[in-house]
């Protein structure tokens, strides 16, 4: 056995499978624990004897930006070993996603949790775009949940470099619910805007406690976002008439944000529409996000182990390959909402069910 097996060999033994928790098409997610420690991780195996020209790219590319990429709000790849065909990430364990915690009726989120999951979202976000990588698949289940509070961004299977102006990018990615416009009239030429959108997306589900824009398809999903934010005009976002895939998709006026949130601040409200402008230049960044007044005024963002937990304890899983766009055309998360009338995800403003209550004292992050 050559030094490379050895080693191997001795990554192999140290860290313990356990019960499944999850599965898809190319991976395999075990909860598991350090031997001789009890650690519990999350052990994730992904299939290489899939794929017939070798290893999966989201898997190189996991791999790749978990071991550049180290922050409090970014998951932590403590190791990888194979074993046979098969290729094991393990990951730090993690007890929810932001997805579960939005959907559990039983919690109530006041404005300063929302501004706490906000934060740390934003404060893992630039760190990637300081370190010129593009996530370009952020979603509430892929926001993971520790158990003292702190939120994490996982699944970098779709993650890459900031590539040079005039390097084309591909523009299937983000799934369909937080994809930008751009994106969606097949724009190859991006920047870290596209995930500032998807930000904007979140940040709405966590007020309205449904997804915001959720379209069946990617000309539905134009439909939806211009109904919501109003058709753009040249004047609005310049050039977007000569992207590749450009349709009319007819003209809708611009409502007040206001008539859906009602019960936001305004602060709240104008981030969110710095991060869901049309034109992709003039996009709020995850840096300048993080100066913005919102973050700054009463009430200040709940310490992250004071944060609504789900009610039932879950063993959440690491994010699997199948849920990504892969490539593919995607109709939102693989777990849809759902409302009694039609089955379709309801548009009632929850934002009106919030509990704001009076504003809690400061506590930092």
């Amino acid at each position: 056995m050559d030094v490379v097996e050895q080693e191997n060999a001795e990554r192999q033994r140290r860290w313990l499978k356990d019960k499944k928790i999850g599965e898809g098409t190319y991976a395999v997610v075990y909860r598991g624990k350090e031997a001789n420690v009890g650690r519990k991780v999350a052990i994730k195996k992904i299939k290489i004897g899939q794929f017939k020209d070798g290893l999966d790219m989201s898997a190189i590319r996991e791999v790749k930006y978990l071991r550049e990429l180290k922050h409090q709000n970014i998951i932590e790849l403590l190791d990888v070993f194979s074993n046979k065909t098969n290729l094991n990430l393990v990951l730090e364990f993690l007890d929810s996603d932001l997805e579960n915690i939005i959907k559990d009726r039983s919690l109530v989120f006041l404005p300063s949790d929302i501004k706490s999951w906000m934060a740390m979202t934003l404060r893992g976000l630039e760190f990637c775009h300081r370190n010129w990588i593009l996530h370009r698949d952020l979603k509430p289940n892929n926001l993971l949940i520790a158990a003292d509070g702190q939120l994490k961004i996982a699944d970098f299977g779709l993650a890459r470099d900031m590539a040079d102006p005039g390097h084309k990018m591909t523009w299937s990615v983000i799934t369909l619910w937080y994809r930008p416009p751009e994106l969606l009239y097949a724009c190859r030429y991006y920047s870290s805007a596209v995930d500032v959108w998807s930000v904007g997306c979140i940040f709405a589900e966590l007020m309205l406690r449904i997804p915001y824009m959720p379209g069946e398809n990617e000309l539905d999903q134009l439909k939806t976002i211009f109904r919501a934010l109003g058709t753009p005009t040249e004047e609005d976002w310049p050039g977007h008439t000569k992207l590749p895939n450009y349709v009319a998709v007819g003209q809708f006026p611009k409502p007040p944000l206001r008539d859906l949130f009602t019960a936001a601040s305004a602060d709240a409200l104008n981030l969110l529409s710095k991060c869901l402008i049309y034109e992709p230049r003039k996009r709020i960044s995850a840096k300048e996000a993080l100066s913005h007044p919102y973050f700054f005024a009463l009430p200040y963002p709940t310490h992250p182990s004071k944060l609504p937990k789900c009610s039932t304890r879950q063993d959440t899983p690491p994010p699997l390959e199948d849920e990504n766009v892969k490539g593919k055309k995607s109709k939102g998360r693989k777990r849809k909402l759902s409302s009694p009338e039609d089955g379709k995800p309801s548009r009632l403003p929850f934002a009106k069910r919030l509990d704001f209550g009076p504003a809690l004292s400061p506590r930092a992050l």
